[in-house]
């Protein structure tokens, strides 16, 4: 059974491991090839776009795909959002792969905004330095803001705000550490995005214990795909769609 798995996230990772292990299926793995040296991966990886919608649903007819798991991270709107509107077209089913949503806890002071633009918008006033742990593509509403800002990436951003300080590094990351960090450069609040995961949850749990607030930016409206949370939990979907048994 032909799978394609759109990637670029530790779940999807995971997800490459255990099909490149199970003789039920011959997956490839599509990386939208943003990050600039991506982790080895366990399955065939083909790197690039596919010239959007109508591109995407004429791959998964020539390539005879059976089944699509999107397994981008979760504020990949445009890619999730093209890729249902694809396997719709060409009849292909889809599921999600996702990492649970973080919550807040007692003790955190969080403030929910629904866009990046809201989040900019609420630091009016604030006199602190801003952790901005938002990916070098979400820089943007920050841009024209005359303040001090601490700017986190995995590769460099090709703007940063005037007067940021640029920290290159990839997670996981540990509660002493992101506290170090924080404390180093006089943090009074940060911004980041609600992805999810264990990989980087040590910036709230610092948050936390140093009682800075948090605008957390929530996660673009949900398609109507089947989602799922772990990478086993998505195998079983694909078993269950092979012609085997239908």
């Amino acid at each position: 059974m032909r799978i394609l798995v759109l990637g670029g996230t530790t779940e999807a990772r995971q997800l490459a491991a255990l099909l490149a292990e199970d003789v039920r299926f011959q997956a490839m793995l599509s990386l939208a090839g943003r990050t600039r040296e991506p982790a080895p991966q366990a399955l065939p990886t083909r790197i690039g776009g596919f010239g959007g919608v109508a591109g995407l649903a004429d791959y998964l007819r020539a390539e005879g795909v059976r089944a699509v798991i999107d397994a981008t991270h979760p504020f990949a709107d445009q890619i999730s959002a093209n890729a249902e509107a694809a396997c719709a077209a060409a009849g292909v089913p889809l599921a999600v792969l996702s990492r649970r949503p973080w919550t807040a806890g007692a003790g955190d002071d969080w403030r929910r905004v629904p866009t990046m633009a809201a989040a900019a918008q609420l630091l009016a006033g604030l006199l602190d330095t801003v952790f901005l742990t938002v990916g070098r593509q979400e820089l943007e509403p920050f841009l024209a803001m005359d303040r001090r800002f601490l700017v986190r990436a995995v590769d460099p951003p090709d703007v940063l705000p005037a007067g940021a300080t640029l920290v290159l590094d990839r997670g996981p990351y540990t509660l002493d550490g992101e506290m170090a960090l924080m404390r180093d450069y006089g943090v009074g609040t940060l911004v980041t995005k609600n992805s999810g995961g264990d990989a980087t949850a040590a910036k709230l749990q610092a948050a936390r214990s140093l009682g800075l607030p948090v605008v957390m930016v929530d996660r673009p409206p949900a398609g109507t795909a089947p989602r799922f949370y772990t990478a086993s939990d998505a195998v079983d979907w694909l078993a269950a769609h092979s012609p085997s048994a239908e």
